[in-house]
């Protein structure tokens, strides 16, 4: 299934710039302007120029790391029989240009063996080009969910983003981001799978509930063997709460029974309760009188922290 891309393109953060459903045809549009080694075109109310492709450096900040080999093919062959549909985005950097966005683009021109590649030139501080590098990455339609997750984090960490500004710039709901983020809390392994594409996010999720890592693993793996659905994970981890409560149940009695003083058994399924919800290792401790107490929750990085005053409502 193609995943549909975010709902906003680089327009929402640069005013003319083309988005990605409605690409000009930077092509055709300079085809028709004078050929002076210099051409220039109106798009959008942009002004495209004709930029030679030995003139532009990489954007040194660039959070796509891996390019795939055979759709850079299929996009340079596409491009030696149209053209560059839609111009890349550059900033002037002294002699040269710096590439903000269109690495792809880029790529493939050189490939297809292109001397120029048509060009909408802005100048942009550096944490303006990081936010539209890191926004027009989001827009990829075949981002997987976890660099999804890692976008935003970068933009939460790098540019102190909050989770409403994401929100209002991606275009997407805050329950949205928070559950794509909460995927970064997964071992790495669990990761790994999501982003491979072997583990759906919907199934990751389901995942979250359990305690510790070598738990969530271990049944990472078996839910793939078993290729088990989204709604049989989640009944396959609320059985796996349901054994521990009874187990802790059972211990409690047994301590009581030896006159040592046990939590009360509504502890432990109130813990995993609010470990489910929570996403995150969760204590009750309650005082020997039995009468007050605290409850600890742990956070594990400044991102883990916000998601979690969002699900409590502080935020």
């Amino acid at each position: 299934m193609t995943r549909k891309a975010l709902g906003r393109g680089l327009g929402a953060l640069i005013p003319g710039a083309p988005g990605p459903t409605d690409a000009p045809d930077a092509s055709a549009a300079l085809a028709t302007a004078p050929t002076d080694g210099s051409a220039t075109a109106e798009i959008g109310g942009e002004r495209v120029r004709e930029i030679p492709l030995d003139r532009i450096v990489p954007n040194p900040k660039q959070p796509r790391i891996e390019f795939a080999e055979e759709a850079l093919a299929e996009l340079a062959e596409s491009i030696r029989a149209q053209g560059v549909l839609q111009p890349i985005l550059v900033r002037s950097a002294g002699d040269s240009y710096q590439l903000i966005a269109g690495e792809r683009r880029f790529r493939a021109s050189q490939r297809a063996g292109l001397e120029k590649i048509p060009a909408i030139i802005r100048e942009l501080d550096d944490d303006e080009m990081l936010e539209v590098a890191l926004i027009e990455n989001l827009q990829r339609e075949d981002l997987n969910s976890i660099e999804e997750a890692l976008g935003y984090q970068r933009l939460i960490e790098e540019l102190r983003y909050t989770h409403e500004r994401l929100s209002e710039r991606v275009g997407k709901n805050r329950a949205s981001i928070t559950n794509t983020l909460r995927l970064l809390t997964l071992p790495s392994g669990v990761q790994s799978m999501v982003s491979r594409g072997t583990m759906s996010a919907g199934h990751a999720r389901a995942l979250l509930g359990l305690q510790s890592s070598a738990e969530i693993e271990a049944s990472a793996r078996y839910v793939v063997d078993m290729g088990l659905s989204v709604r049989k994970t989640e009944a396959l981890v609320a059985r796996k709460l349901r054994r521990k409560v009874s187990a802790r149940k059972t211990r409690a009695s047994v301590d009581s029974q030896s006159g040592v003083d046990a939590v009360s058994s509504n502890y432990a399924e109130w813990t995993n309760e609010l470990r489910r919800k929570l996403a995150t290792h969760v204590k009750i401790v309650s005082q020997p009188s039995g009468e007050r107490g605290h409850i600890e929750i742990e956070y594990y990085n400044e991102t883990d922290l916000e998601r979690l005053l969002e699900i409590l409502g502080v935020l």
